[in-house]
């Protein structure tokens, strides 16, 4: 068992390495390009991966992933709560437009109903 442990740890951060140097974007890389850090996470893979995680990427503090700039949840973001808020002019030209909508169709329906009535009676339609 303790064998098996002595590769897989250093095979798991390896690989932790390997795709954190893949996601990181290129300008965050320090000291060397990219590259040359996933060829070196290969090649060297515990001192690679070691020096990636060392010293290949610029780290922030915990706190500044967000930033001013970063997401801001619903609840929290004052644009969208105050659309939100009701107006009520919006509100009855809603409710005016929704009834002339129904309306229509009622009388769509009650058009095709008369048809159908005309049809199955056998009487012609065309005129």
């Amino acid at each position: 068992m303790l064998r098996a442990l002595l590769f897989i740890l250093p095979l798991a951060l390896m690989i932790y390495a390997f795709i954190d140097c893949l996601n990181t974007p290129e300008e965050e890389a320090k000291h060397l390009p990219k590259v040359v850090w996933v060829i070196v996470i290969l090649l060297f893979w515990v001192v690679g991966a070691i020096g990636w995680i060392a010293a290949g990427k610029v780290r922030r503090p915990a706190g500044a992933r967000g930033g001013a700039g970063g997401w801001v949840a619903p609840d929290d973001n004052p644009d969208f709560l105050k659309s939100l808020r009701k107006d009520p002019a919006r509100d009855e030209d809603a409710a005016r437009d929704d009834e002339a909508g129904l309306k229509e169709w009622e009388a769509d329906l009650r058009r095709r109903e008369e048809e159908l009535r005309k049809r199955e009676r056998g009487e012609d339609t065309e005129s």
